[in-house]
């Protein structure tokens, strides 16, 4: 891709904005394809814009010497999704500093008793499901990870608080890319959750409370920052909020699986057969590869440099395509084809498959969170597949790719459902 300033297409417009919000995933990938460039400029919210898209792009993007990451998440995304000055937002060695405490959550031990968590919650509700004439697992996922998330987090969760929470959780997930109602829904949901959780932090420190010193309560409330201080209690309750609310947010992935194991049934045969997980893994990538989770991903130019005899002028916002880098037809054969074999013995770059971003998840921006992803989504899909049989009546399973986050029209609805002797 060599180019220069003068040549880098450039899109027509004053602001393209609702472009953007009109084409949802697909708003870098398209123009990307036109422009036959993975790289190009456009205007955002009044400013100029640059999209990068594909592997190249995204070692770029992930260089922490040249992108930031303060001021590139939007105060409304903020207000909803991640929270104000969150990690998301940090740089440097604050962020990195910042980034070990969540990284300390992720230990073997930790990441077991994850799984043991979610495997009791999903006897559970087999066996209320196999009381119930209809199941719109997309809901009953949500409400189970937040079950889930909030007991591994160590954070006490009442059976009589579960719908409130998870609708909580889920308004503020659906936020993203939102206008009007549902933004309204998320901003609210943040201030109720922060509200809820800063409370717990308070008793956690003044000893009322006292959870397991491996929980995230416990490192949230008790972490120092860089000069020595506790972290302050809404800041500990806004990272605690970004443990359980990834958390929560893979029951849309678990429900695009889901669709896919109904949509592929020779696929689902050979999940049925695995036997050491091996299947469910390849089956858990192609998902999270080929289904719409995170449409994109900003960042702003540190200081002036040149990449590929283009100019990259300081603060300058920059968006790279998760979407569309999964589905780059250089990097992926016949990318719009569900084929999980293609993961068998993979050793791809980790910056050319980034459905929770690239690069280092220790020290960069990559998810801290994408092992909790893939093993939920194993253990869930095996449990579809393995250990019950169910109905799927007719309904509407697309998908509108210019909602963000997208979610399938019915939100998958099965009937019947029985365990497997």
């Amino acid at each position: 891709m060599k180019t220069s300033q003068a040549n880098i297409p450039s899109e027509k417009g004053l602001d393209n904005s609702l472009s953007l919000l009109k084409d949802g995933y697909l708003f870098i990938h398209k123009r990307a394809q036109d422009f036959q460039s993975d790289i190009f400029k456009t205007r955002l919210m009044g400013e100029e814009a640059i999209c990068l898209r594909g592997e190249d792009g995204a070692k770029v993007f992930y260089d922490n010497d040249k992108f930031k990451r303060e001021g590139a998440a939007p105060k409304r995304v903020q207000k909803t999704l991640f929270g104000e000055d969150a990690i998301q937002s940090m740089d440097g060695e604050a962020h990195r500093h910042r980034k070990q405490l969540f990284m300390s959550l992720m230990s073997r031990e930790r990441l077991q008793e994850l799984n043991e968590i979610t495997r009791a919650q999903w006897l559970l509700y087999i066996k209320k499901w196999e009381t119930q004439k209809k199941i719109v697992l997309f809901d009953e996922m949500e409400a189970m990870l937040t079950k889930v998330a909030c007991e591994w987090a160590g954070v006490p969760l009442e059976e009589k608080e579960v719908e409130k929470r998870t609708k909580d959780f889920g308004d503020m997930i659906d936020a993203f890319g939102a206008v009007g109602v549902r933004h309204a829904r998320g901003r609210s949901a943040r201030k109720r959750t922060e509200a809820w959780i800063t409370s717990l932090i308070e008793e956690v420190r003044s000893e009322q409370r006292s959870p397991r010193e491996s929980t995230a309560l416990y490192q949230m409330a008790w972490h120092k920052e860089l000069d020595g201080t506790l972290m302050d209690a809404k800041m500990a309750a806004i990272e605690l909020i970004n443990v359980i609310r990834p958390t929560v947010a893979v029951g849309r992935f678990i429900t695009f699986g889901a669709v896919g194991l109904h949509e592929f049934p020779k696929e689902r045969e050979k999940l049925m057969q695995d036997q050491d997980s091996t299947y469910s893994h390849l089956f858990t990538q192609e998902v999270r590869r080929y289904y719409p989770f995170a449409p994109f991903t900003g960042a702003r130019v540190k200081k002036d440099f040149t990449w590929n005899s283009h100019q990259f002028k300081e603060n300058t916002l920059v968006l790279l395509d998760i979407y569309g880098t999964n589905r780059h037809p250089k990097l992926w054969e016949s990318p719009n084809e569900f084929r999980p074999e293609r993961f068998k013995g993979w050793e791809g770059s980790p910056f050319s498959f980034i459905p929770q971003g690239g690069g280092d998840e220790h020290k960069g921006h990559r998810c801290a969170g994408e092992w909790i992803t893939i093993e939920l989504m194993k253990i869930s899909l095996s449990q579809l597949a393995q250990n019950i049989t169910y109905d799927v009546p007719k309904q509407d399973l697309s998908y509108d790719l210019s909602r963000m986050p997208s979610i399938p029209k019915s939100r998958f609805i099965i009937q019947d459902v029985r365990r497997r002797q």
